[in-house]
């Protein structure tokens, strides 16, 4: 297509959907998937800000919050399993290629999905669009479908969890690190069955796992023992080793007991706390032991 960079590809994507009540025909966005239909790649982002759940509530009281925070541990278990199911794909000489049996695949998981999700769960129309970056384009269709949708923020005003990740997220790309990192990764596997937290950011350096956690100190400081206890969790099940990090939306002040209260407990679980306005030279710090 003219005007299309070279390295661009036809992507499609499928807008999720609750409606809980059919008979009124309402309902509301909660998350994107997004994939290329020839490789079969993928990208699945669902609600997770405290936020966006009330948004939720707010249009549909009666909505089960618990069958949204589970939902997306379910969609990518079904994901998995069908991968299992497909993985050998069809063999040389015996019909299309690798690539057409990944993308004929979706078509067929999809359908099968359109059949089998609650009557509660909809998949939106396919849409398509072309790009090059997956994770670039989930940020702009997650934003553009699903995220909160408020007025500029006015200066100094302290940033959720959702802006802290967008800005991480440019410096980790404009370091030329992002493809090394792991992203949005289930802590379920460390801590118990069901639990629907996650970390924004994995990587590897010196065979040891990091963890880069967003801490938004003004408006959730709570958070900041949910992490300390999950990041003790992982340290626990991890044989190599692990290191931990929280990018907090403020400096933390000894004199201000709150930041104290969140710089003691993060400290405790052994959590580096790094302000976001810090974290691009912490990136560029942590760059050269990044594994390639």
């Amino acid at each position: 297509m003219a005007g299309a960079p070279g390295d661009a590809r036809m992507l499609a994507y499928r807008v999720l959907r609750y409606a809980p009540n059919l008979v009124r025909d309402e309902w509301v966005n909660i998350g994107v998937l997004l994939f290329d239909p020839r490789s079969g790649e993928r990208r699945l982002r669902m609600l997770e800000e405290t936020a966006e759940f009330a948004r939720v509530r707010r249009l549909h009281p009666q909505a089960d919050e618990a069958l949204l925070r589970a939902l997306r541990d379910d969609l990518e278990n079904r994901f998995e399993q069908f991968s299992r199911g497909t993985s050998e794909g069809p063999r040389s000489g015996e019909g299309e290629g690798p690539r057409s049996g990944a993308g004929a695949g979706w078509q067929l998981l999809l359908a099968k999905w359109d059949e089998t999700l609650s009557n509660a769960l909809q998949l939106a129309p396919q849409k398509g669009l072309i790009g090059t970056d997956l994770d670039a384009e989930m940020e702009r269709l997650y934003a553009d479908h699903v995220a909160l949708q408020t007025p500029a923020p006015r200066v100094g005003a302290p940033g959720s969890r959702a802006m802290l990740r967008n800005y991480c997220s440019q410096v980790f790309r404009q370091a030329q690190v992002w493809s090394q990192l792991e992203k949005s990764v289930r802590v379920a596997d460390f801590t118990f069955q069901g639990d629907p937290m996650r970390i924004d950011y994995r990587y590897r350096v010196n065979g040891i796992q990091g963890y880069v956690q967003t801490l938004s100190v003004t408006r959730s400081p709570a958070d900041a023992k949910l992490l300390a206890y999950t990041a003790e969790r992982i340290a626990g099940k991890s044989a190599r080793g692990t290191q931990f990090a929280a990018v907090t939306d403020v400096e933390l002040e000894p004199k201000n007991e709150r930041h104290r209260f969140v710089g003691d407990t993060l400290q405790a679980a052994g959590i580096q706390p790094v302000p976001l306005e810090h974290f691009a030279v912490w990136v560029n710090e942590l760059k050269p032991s990044l594994r390639m």
